[in-house]
């Protein structure tokens, strides 16, 4: 029972926080003329305080205890079900939208996939553009990451909770001890990297709100935009520079950046295996497709071609899903190889989503040691990365990981086959989805949206994105019969 009630005030508190994020979008609404997202707001707030007050106050009393089941639980019902809470104010205010395509919505912003199924967004109230941007700078870092910060005021123990968001390797060397003091630690400087992009974004050119809005979207590698044309709309090099360099550091280790920042070195960029990789696959891609668009005449001459292959490869391949050109009309092998790095590029412990980098180098190394065991077979080696040694249990984990993430994909793909959608949008789909990318191609391109999606296509899409955000594991599990016995 105390489990119950354990879920019940950790989730009550959560709820309450969303509640107050849709306070502050309420008295925008009210001290903006002629924004009509006031009563929606005020609506949506009063609901999910109510249900958050009836469920952690008269549980905050009762001792609690996060046990490993409760915190992988706990991480299913917050991804889950909290979009439902943040899906209100689109309800409210969109009165043409259906119920899935705003639960899809909400979904696409806390998981930072930034897909969406609206369109018109240069006429949208700026709250409501607000909220669907501060989704995705609270999804950055992890709903449950943000509670352990303030798990220790209640009493509760976060470390639990930590391993179930985040499990796989975890950096850990000259972190601060606790949990909690590590969380917050990281939160400091994924709130340092925000308003540095804020000043920059104005800097370049855009308005304060569009640089907030963007700013919050760039760092959380959500890709959200207040504009239908999303940076297409700037037509900015200053403005590319600035998103395309926060992209990238988002997309590097959190604690790699505490670590260096604390130092005030770069050291610790120099000598990361994961950060050297993904910045020279992704920097090396990006002349490759600017050489193919070129020489394939999308571009007169190359420079263009690098501007645009360079924008476009980065957002995609660190899963933020910006676009300033149409991607979709490019030659083939250009964004099936963006689709690949979105796979594969981001780092662990970054706000993007995919295998992540660290996996993609122990596999690597994995088949290496295969191929060397194979020519020597009675040689004794172990695998390494840097002078850390990788034990077999971390690669049986990886393995285990990357053979669900591909069957995962593999089967979502046939259900969109089998509810009628085209072979390359239903695989750009899922893998944009399940890598929390963003735009797909054809059906799902950056020219258009998953609004002409069916409930079913959407509702597939959906789950791709859950399982992509929680790496697999934490929903799996909970529907393997020896996770719940003692």
């Amino acid at each position: 029972m105390n489990v119950i009630f354990t879920i019940v005030n950790i989730f009550g508190l959560v709820t309450l926080g969303f509640g107050g994020l849709m306070v502050t979008c309420l008295l925008t609404s009210v001290m903006l003329d002629g924004d009509a997202a006031a009563t929606a707001f005020f609506q949506s707030a009063l609901i999910t305080l109510l249900l958050g007050s009836l469920m952690f106050i008269p549980t905050l009393n009762i001792p609690k205890k996060v046990s490993r089941q409760t915190g992988f639980l706990m991480v299913a019902i917050t991804w889950s079900i909290i979009p439902v809470f943040c899906a209100l104010p689109l309800l409210f205010y969109l009165a043409e939208l259906s119920w899935v395509d705003a639960y899809f919505e909400a979904v696409s912003s806390l998981t930072t996939t930034g897909a969406t199924t609206l369109s018109g967004l240069d006429q949208l109230p700026m709250s409501i553009n607000l909220w669907r941007h501060e989704l995705q700078w609270i999804g950055g870092m992890g709903i449950i990451i943000f509670a352990v910060a303030i798990l220790p005021i209640l009493g509760i123990g976060g470390m639990q909770l930590y391993k179930a968001e985040s499990p796989g390797t975890v950096k850990e060397s000259d972190l601060p001890p606790r949990i909690a003091q590590t969380a917050k630690a990281l939160w400091l400087v994924y709130a340092g990297f925000t308003v540095a992009c804020i000043i920059a974004l104005r800097l370049a050119g855009m308005d304060w709100f569009d640089a907030l809005c963007h700013a919050f979207s760039a760092v959380s590698l959500g890709g959200f935009s207040t504009h239908d044309s999303s940076i297409g709309y700037f037509d900015s090099v200053p403005i590319e520079v600035v998103l395309t360099l926060f992209q990238l550091l988002s997309a590097i280790n959190f604690a790699t950046h505490f670590i260096a920042l604390r130092k005030r070195s770069f050291n610790p960029y120099v000598y990361d295996r994961e950060t050297r990789s993904f910045l020279a696959l992704v920097l090396g891609s990006c002349l490759v497709t600017a050489s193919v668009l070129w020489q394939e005449g999308a571009y007169p001459d190359f420079l263009a071609a690098l501007r645009h292959a360079t924008f476009n490869v980065v957002t995609i391949a660190t899963t933020s899903g910006y676009a300033s050109q149409d991607f979709n009309q490019w030659p083939i092998f250009v964004p099936m190889w963006m689709l690949f790095l979105s796979c594969v590029s981001a780092s662990s412990g970054s706000t993007g989503g995919g295998i992540r980098m660290i996996r993609t180098i122990i596999l690597m190394k994995q088949a290496r040691l295969e191929l060397f065991k194979f020519i020597h077979p009675f040689a004794v080696k172990s695998m390494k990365i840097g002078d850390t040694v990788i034990s077999n249990k971390i690669v049986t984990s990886v393995t285990g990981f990357i053979f669900l993430y591909f069957i995962s994909i593999v089967i979502l793909v046939f259900m969109l086959l089998l509810s009628g959608m085209d072979f390359i949008s239903a695989f750009s789909a899922i893998i944009a989805c399940f890598n929390n990318a963003g735009p797909g191609l054809n059906q799902v391109g950056p020219a258009s949206n998953y609004a002409s999606l069916s409930d079913i296509q959407t509702g597939i899409c959906t789950f791709a994105m859950l399982l992509g955000r929680v790496q697999i594991f934490s929903i799996v599990i909970l529907f393997v019969p020896e996770f719940w016995r003692k």
